[in-house]
């Protein structure tokens, strides 16, 4: 599995991937997902926004089951282990389930969640957020990508209906526990020297655009004393982020941007960025936004504009405490990133999450891995959690 998806979307360069969105390559990593779910006879349905849901056994007839994997799509120029791993683990780990003669009392299902890291239209989790309700059709559809593409637009070039995306409590009352298996992005499990984890929290995070104003002018001929020049606020914003991150215990990063009109030899009349700010205290979050706010110069009538807002997340304590037991004592992690698991715990579901060492601590980057023995030790610990869970 993991070879037939090594090369899509991949860059021939730096190796990184690039997968978003309702584009070819989300088609074929789609279809790649349907088929290995017809291999082995698993029943899959969609829900409201594209979500795939892979089911063994019946959970319209028996009771809601237990839910594992994670999602496909990747952020421009990203590793091949998040999100891909949780998917390739969860299909690997129903294979063995099967091997075994386990005959669970409750349903089975894979999940791969649509557009997780929000790379083409920069919110994430947008498929687990329509569906829990958590985010509006409305918005949702209104999106637009660095093209001007909107998610409406996007989703009728791919073949399908804008009109059909909205909440979906059908496909939630499905789902009795959600497992995301995903590789750590960070170096915990490498200090610690074990090769699987299990999660405990998603810090609070958001993502905040600033719009900054000047005036085009030439840049050859300008004095310097009569530009306004937003390229400067935008430097202050950059600094501003990094120094109010580091007071607050929190991180924070801006790592994209539009310039206009964008010529070399011109002073932009407006700059474009977005800010990605995250910490253990939601107030620490904000202040780190106001301070960027304040320092660049942003008048009370262009704040900051909070494009999403994930609150903490803590998983159920006593699943993760019930589910380190089982796998000898695993050590329990928080996580400063984001995930579908998090949407799906604020919406009500029981949820947990498994780490899998990353011994680079590398992430959203080529240089994300994890070894195969680790994968291993993750698919095993997925079999567990699963045989332990799905005795009802």
């Amino acid at each position: 599995m993991w070879s037939e998806l090594a090369p899509v979307g991949r860059d021939g360069r730096s190796g990184g991937y690039n997968r978003f969105a309702w584009t070819r390559e989300d088609a074929t990593l789609r279809e790649w997902f349907a088929g290995e779910c017809a291999r082995r006879g698993l029943d899959l349905t969609e829900d409201r926004f594209g979500n795939q849901w892979a089911w063994w056994g019946d959970p319209d007839a028996q009771r809601p089951g237990v839910v594992i994997g994670s999602h496909l799509d990747s952020v421009p120029d990203g590793g091949a282990y998040d999100g891909p791993l949780g998917v390739v683990s969860a299909l690997a780990a129903l294979d063995a389930l099967r091997a075994t003669g386990v005959q669970p009392t409750v349903p089975v299902g894979v999940v791969s969640f649509a557009d997780e890291e929000g790379a083409r239209f920069g919110v994430a989790c947008i498929g687990s957020r329509v569906v829990t309700g958590a985010m509006t059709p409305e918005r949702a559809l209104g999106l637009r990508d660095q093209d001007g593409v909107t998610m409406a637009e996007a989703l009728r070039a791919a073949g399908r209906d804008p009109a059909t995306v909205g909440p979906d409590p059908d496909t939630l009352r499905r789902v009795g526990t959600f497992v995301e298996l995903h590789v750590e992005q960070g170096r915990g499990l490498a200090d610690l020297d074990r090769p699987v984890a299990v999660g405990t929290a998603i810090w609070p995070h958001g993502r905040w655009r600033l719009d900054l104003v000047g005036q085009a002018n030439h840049a050859g001929t300008t004095r310097l004393e009569d530009r306004d020049d937003p390229m400067l606020r935008l430097a202050a914003a950059i600094l501003t982020a990094r120094s109010a991150a580091a007071d607050r215990g929190c991180v924070a990063t801006i790592g994209r941007t539009r310039v206009v009109p964008g010529g070399v030899n011109a002073i932009p009349s407006q700059v474009t960025a977005w800010l990605d700010a995250r910490g253990p205290d939601a107030e620490d979050v904000h202040g780190v936004v106001e301070a960027v706010a304040r320092e660049c110069g942003i008048r009370p009538a262009a704040e900051p504009v909070c494009e999403s807002w994930t609150p903490q997340t803590s998983f159920d304590a006593d699943l993760a405490a019930r589910l380190s037991r089982l796998l000898d004592d695993a050590p329990l992690l928080g996580t400063g990133a984001g995930h579908d698991a998090g949407i799906l715990s604020n919406a009500g579901v029981p949820t947990a999450m498994l780490f899998v060492r990353n011994p680079t601590g590398v992430s959203h980057a080529p240089d994300e891995h994890a070894s195969v023995a680790d994968c291993h030790a993750g698919v095993d610990a997925l079999v567990a959690v699963v045989r332990e869970l799905a005795r009802g």
